[in-house]
């Protein structure tokens, strides 16, 4: 039934309907019924169609016909003109027996003794191969034909592939039996269609009015059939997508069946599955129901088996988690309870995504764009979207937390369009005196508290704004890449306390965490002491001797009391963590895996037919415990996170770039787009200007920043975030769902 359903949207397809989307409510159609109508359905469309492809096909031969007929009709009556004319000549002349010019069919008429058997054959052959037609007759019959082709103005239809082509009429005229089965021959071959011709005029005349009386009898036939056809389609096409769904769920249901096991008694079907815990119940609902109203004698019975596979791993989402879970598992599907790394990028991802994108001007512009789809979700998502509209639709809601939060950072970086606003107050400078009116902070002395919220609006604009900025943006990037990395590590501790894995605990997150912290938490540390007491110590160099001198005196880089002690402590503790990851973990595996071969016991039992070895543990634990793999595996993790820690945390850094970038090319725009075409003080150059300011912000800071910007927090969770703690290495739930196979194509 899925095949005869395929083959009627084939052919609703070729005559231009389309299945009409009804409401799909379950009719009361039986399967065998349908099964019958169908088949009846297609027996009348087959027939219909040879039908229609016989007439088209006369057709076509007919309209062939005709344009011989008319062609060689040409042919024959330029022909008879040009030998009575010249008839004529040679008989005033009187040299008709000497004359060399005298026409060959004209001596033969006149003279009985050298008559000869000319004869011809006439047709169409395709316009591309007509030159080597030509060629090959004159070859093949050694120059002993004459052929004459005339071209047709429009293509034809050609009757036995039925496609258009540009076709020559043609006239061959040879003699003898010989030549003409030549000619037959290579008219074959090039797909010469041959056609009867008459010598009359008169029997010419006649078989045109002929052909043409037949030509309209075939196409009020032709006409009738189509609206026949066309009648049966729309009537396949009124109930197409109600049979299509029937057909669709008793496909997918059998597929299912032919998944079942019978049992030992061969009168029972065994399903093995997995389901949601919360979904137990109503599986036993829908199975007691399904009892009853099929009047089974004999119910349905749910039991759970405890088995020692892996489950699949199913995260209910909504139409606003999807999207983030879609990132998540993009990177790989978690393990079987493990922790879901989509719940912290719901907030972390657009957050990191604003700080390298923060302007709340471009932000406002992200926003209207998605609200766009928002307002027309329904609609939309009904309808088939291209390729980028789909993708787009399909992470609106993660567009509009990304424009939420550039709004937020925006406004932290006092970024309208890269210009400044006092939306929260005044500026806590003012001029010491008319010296600093150039925009500089050079003379400027505070006047007022501080600037409640953002950045100073002083700052933009000034000499000082990018070394002031650049600063800010750098020592964030490091304070918010050591917040995650720590968050990433924190996760990993949960998921082996859940898993009981207290190796991973003791050595691994504990020696991870004084390592990360010990080295670039001690530097957040180092960033946030200097913030608070405005201090001038050079943080990059108390961190490199820090490592090459670290028994030398701070000095003027000192910030607390006993600095010298603790970076100390810290360094000796770093290195320390080291070994602490590599070694003791791929021992204590070993030990483990002897302690549990020690405590195996055997038992023998024997029976009639064979020996039984049963053992009190796992097919895992009879596997050899290569010492050399996991120490290797360890030392390859240690060192990966060892190194990971440094390009990890100059990789967010990127958060820093990125964000200066936006700002920089904001600012181009605004001050040698914008404000370049309004000091012209000319209508037309500012308007071409503001016309060039809106292709440039739209193009590469709201299209191409936004994507570069989203690429980059995407790596961020993917490498710097995720691999910290998520193994991701399960497999998805996929359960048997009516709703998600009706848009599956057949096979």
């Amino acid at each position: 039934m899925a095949r005869k359903l395929r083959f009627f949207k084939e052919q609703m397809l070729k005559a231009g309907l389309y299945p009409e989307a009804k409401s799909l409510t379950r009719a009361d159609i039986d399967m065998d019924d349908l099964e019958t109508k169908l088949g009846e359905l297609e027996v009348e469309l087959i027939e219909i169609n040879a039908n229609g492809e016989k007439l088209q096909r006369s057709y076509s031969e007919l309209v062939e016909y005709k344009l011989v007929l008319q062609k060689a009709s040409e042919f024959f009556s330029s022909a008879l003109s040009s030998a009575t004319a010249q008839d004529r000549e040679l008989e005033s002349r009187q040299t008709v027996e000497e004359s060399t010019e005298t026409p060959l069919l004209l001596e033969q008429a006149t003279d009985p003794s050298k008559q000869v058997n000319v004869g011809f054959i006439t047709g169409l052959v395709p316009k591309d191969k007509s030159m080597a037609f030509e060629r090959i007759l004159f070859r093949a019959t050694r120059g002993n034909v004459y052929i004459k082709q005339a071209a047709i103005e429009e293509p034809v239809v050609d009757p036995v592939s039925g496609e258009k082509i540009e076709k020559n009429v043609f006239v061959v005229f040879y003699s003898g039996e010989r030549a003409k089965n030549k000619v037959l021959k290579i008219c074959e071959a090039f797909g010469a269609n041959r056609y009867a011709f008459h010598e009359e005029l008169s029997k010419q005349v006649e078989m045109i009015k002929e052909v043409s009386g037949k030509l309209d009898e075939l196409k009020m036939t032709i006409d009738t059939g189509l609206r026949q056809r066309n009648n049966l389609l729309q009537t396949i096409a009124n109930q197409y997508e109600r049979w299509n769904l029937l057909v669709r769920k008793e496909k997918s249901i059998y597929h299912t069946l032919n998944m079942l096991s019978l049992d030992v008694t061969k009168k029972c079907l065994v399903a093995e599955g997995w389901c949601p815990v919360f979904a137990t119940k109503q599986i036993q609902d829908a199975l007691q129901r399904a009892a009853v109203d099929s009047n089974s004698q004999v119910g349905a019975i749910f039991q759970v088996v405890h088995t020692k596979e892996l489950p699949p791993t199913y995260f209910r989402t909504n139409k606003f988690t999807s999207a983030y879970q879609e990132i998540v598992d993009s990177y790989g599907v978690a393990k079987y309870q493990e922790i879901n790394p989509a719940l912290f990028t719901i907030v972390t991802f657009p957050f990191l995504f604003a700080v390298m994108f923060g302007d709340w001007g471009h932000g406002i512009c992200l926003l209207l764009a998605t609200l766009v789809f928002l307002v027309r979700e329904k609609k939309l998502s009904g309808q088939k979207l291209g390729d980028i509209t789909e993708m787009t639709f399909g992470g609106r809601y993660v567009i509009l937390m990304m424009a939420l939060f550039s709004i937020y950072t925006g406004l932290i970086y006092n970024e309208f369009f890269s210009v400044p606003f006092e939306i929260f107050g005044r500026t806590a400078y003012a001029c010491r005196d008319l010296s600093c009116r150039d925009a500089t902070t050079v003379g400027m002395i505070k006047v007022r508290e501080t600037y409640p919220f953002g950045v100073d609006p002083v700052w933009h604009g000034s000499r000082s704004e990018l070394p002031f900025l650049n600063s800010l943006k750098m020592k964030m990037s490091i304070l918010l890449g050591v917040a995650q990395m720590n968050l990433g590590i924190i996760l990993s501790y949960f998921n082996a306390r859940f898993f009981r894995n207290s190796l991973n605990i003791w050595f691994q997150f504990i020696p991870q965490m004084i390592f990360l912290n010990g080295l670039f938490g001690y530097l957040s540390v180092l960033i946030i002491v200097k913030w608070c007491t405005g201090s001038k110590a050079d943080l990059y160099h108390i961190m490199i001797y820090m490592f090459l001198s670290p028994t030398d005196d701070l000095g003027e880089n000192q910030l607390f009391p006993g600095q010298k002690t603790v970076q100390l402590v810290l360094l000796l503790l770093a290195f320390v963590s080291v070994p602490w990851m590599l070694f003791p973990k791929p021992f204590l595996l070993k030990k483990q895996h002897e302690k549990r071969h020690q405590g195996q016991s055997y038992a023998l039992i024997s029976t009639e037919e064979s020996l039984i070895v049963e053992a009190n543990h796992d097919s895992h634990d009879h596997e050899e415990f290569e010492f050399s793999e996991v120490f290797v595996h360890q030392l390859i993790h240690t060192i990966e996170f060892v190194l990971g820690a440094v390009s990890n945390t100059a990789s967010y850094l990127r958060l820093w770039a990125l964000s200066l970038a936006h700002s920089e090319l904001s600012t181009v725009f605004y001050e040698k787009v914008l404000l370049l075409a309004w000091g012209f003080n000319n209508i037309i150059i500012l308007i071409v200007g503001i016309i060039v300011f809106i292709f440039a912000t739209v193009g590469v800071l709201l299209v191409m920043e936004t994507l570069s910007a989203f690429l980059h927090a995407l790596r961020l969770h993917w490498v710097e975030f995720q691999n910290k703690f998520y193994e991701g290495n399960g497999y998805k739930f996929y359960p048997f769902s009516f709703a998600s196979r009706d848009d599956d194509d057949d096979e």
